[in-house]
């Protein structure tokens, strides 16, 4: 008679009571508490992550600071596919992460939108690829992306308002942000284990934990982009000027 085997046991699976502690080991957000509700131990290696939020530029790109910075010391590219503004470099620098690595793209029609993403998640050339796409991407195009990001391993972050929340998603994270009074309130509506409903608290300006970061290239120095603009002032990508 042969032993009864705890599906636990088997790779894969997890009990939906908790936090799946088997999954493969991820990249550091360089926020410890997040760390610790994150699968893995931090953002997916090789997987779609939904961030939903409301607005741009409240801080929610100061949750993935941690891991863009170690992404690119691997030597591989940050992909930014039509971001509404142009990445503030000052805040890139300050967070460790080298300007030289960042790839912004700027596609002419939401069906380059997608067949960007697609192609700089399959390269395997990109560590992480941020997108930004029109809001009614259907299921099929999200499910090629997460297949993609698995494809090429590389960390891919969607970007969605809120209300997307309503909405079927195959990315097995979802996270949404909320900003109040200087603080990014994260919960985890989906995650490998049981929502985490009830928020953290992450302080805005807080650096990451890790290395120390670079210095700051003064406008005119080598490795300087005065094209990369302060969120305040930033225009639209599509009308900047490559």
């Amino acid at each position: 008679m042969s032993a009864v085997v705890d599906p636990a046991s088997l790779p894969g699976v997890w009990r939906a009571g908790e936090v799946d502690r088997a999954a493969p080991p991820g990249i550091p957000s360089g926020h410890p508490r997040l760390d610790l509700e994150l699968p893995g131990g931090g953002w997916p290696r090789a997987g779609l992550v939904e961030l939903l939020h409301d607005g741009a530029g409240h801080g929610e790109l100061s949750l993935l600071f941690g891991a863009l910075r170690a992404v690119a010391e691997e030597g591989r590219a940050v992909a930014w596919i039509d971001p509404p503004h142009l990445p503030y470099a000052p805040a890139l620098a300050l967070a460790g992460v080298p300007l030289e690595a960042c790839l912004v793209v700027r596609p002419a029609s939401p069906e380059e939108a997608l067949w960007s993403a697609d192609q700089a998640l399959r390269s395997g050339a990109c560590g992480a690829a941020l997108f930004w796409l029109p809001e009614r991407t259907g299921y099929p195009w999200l499910r090629r992306l997460q297949m993609a990001a698995e494809a090429g391993r590389t960390l891919a972050v969607l970007f969605r308002p809120s209300s997307a929340l309503a909405q079927a998603s195959p990315a097995p994270l979802r996270v949404l942000v909320e900003s109040h009074e200087g603080l990014l309130r994260v919960r985890l509506p989906k995650r490998r284990g049981p929502p985490l409903v009830h928020p953290l608290a992450i302080r805005l300006g807080a650096r990451p934990q890790g290395r120390p970061a670079r210095r700051e290239a003064p406008a005119g120095e080598p490795g300087a982009q005065p094209f990369l603009l302060p969120a305040g002032r930033s225009r639209p990508a599509s009308q900047a000027r490559a």
